[in-house]
């Protein structure tokens, strides 16, 4: 009896630890690969939906998955689904001499660094569904700038191992362009600005920017439109967010393979950030991956 009494107590105050913690609160774990010890921030909820999807969120060039993206840990929270944060490396830093955390999408400065974030996110991805019993087909690819970089790369290497992708201010080099073959159709969309200095909207084909050339916006959404082989486009202004908001544009790429679809979030005027001023972006990338959810 005293044995139950105690392993009560200790329940009890496990309990209410948890309470005291934010709703969005995160675990820390790391993984050894390749000779690197890859960190990564997780996001479990008390209760995960039916389908038990899994969501990776990216930082950007110069990021911390720690407290990264608050807004899409609420929103695991809110609808069930764990969200894992991976921390890019230390790696070539635009300056000489300097490093940065960041991921390897081929930017110019960051030639012969051996990194490979792509094989590192799979066999990731691999460990967790293993871990949480996730269903394999429900899994989603998510990230800002350098992270939605990682966005297009992975769609273009390996549609088969992500439900959908959602890239916030991310881009496609010209190199993957013009080098990669996309492996296939899979859902897809761009949230992105039109103001945007940092990803040019109308791309960088001389490199000025010195991250190395990359194609105009709605060339790399194209792209993958034609992957998907949509029909045809659907067009509309969301509702303002706030009286301060920007105009966002939706534009839908419906009618694609196996219903497939590709969504261009324009900003109109809108810099290099998730938006999440001009509309409820961890929202909407939800609201997209669910549609592809297998139950």
């Amino acid at each position: 009896m005293a044995m139950c009494f105690r392993k009560s107590l200790i329940a009890a105050a496990f309990g209410l630890l948890l309470l005291q913690l934010p709703a969005s609160a995160q675990q820390r774990e790391t993984m050894r690969f390749q000779g690197n010890e890859r960190e990564y921030w997780l996001v479990v909820p008390d209760s995960l939906c039916a389908a038990r999807p899994l969501v990776f969120m990216l930082h950007g060039y110069g990021g911390k998955a720690e407290g990264y993206f608050p807004a899409m840990a609420e929103c695991a929270r809110r609808h069930g689904f764990v969200l894992c944060c991976p921390q890019g490396l230390q790696g070539p830093g635009r300056k000489p001499n300097t490093t940065s955390p960041g991921w390897n999408v081929g930017y110019s400065f960051q030639q012969g660094w051996k990194v490979d974030d792509i094989a590192f996110i799979c066999a990731l991805e691999r460990k967790l569904q293993k871990r949480f019993k996730l269903n394999p087909k429900n899994a989603f690819f998510s990230g800002m700038s350098n992270g939605g970089e990682m966005c297009y790369l992975m769609a273009y290497k390996h549609p088969e191992r992500f439900a959908a992708f959602a890239s916030l201010a991310g881009l496609t080099m010209e190199w993957t362009y013009r080098s990669l073959e996309p492996g296939g159709p899979v859902p897809f969309m761009e949230v992105h600005g039109t103001a945007d200095r940092t990803s040019e909207w109308n791309g960088d084909p001389e490199n000025a920017g010195n991250w190395g050339a990359y194609v105009g916006v709605p060339q790399a959404v194209g792209r993958m439109v034609s992957v998907n082989c949509c029909t045809h486009e659907l067009c509309d202004t969301l509702k303002l967010f706030t009286p301060e908001s920007n105009k966002v544009i939706l534009h839908r790429y419906v009618g694609g393979t196996g219903g497939n679809e590709v969504r261009l979030y324009e900003v109109v005027g809108g810099k290099h950030t998730k938006a999440e001023k001009d509309m409820d972006t961890a929202e909407e990338v939800w609201k997209f991956f669910e549609k592809f959810v297998s139950l």
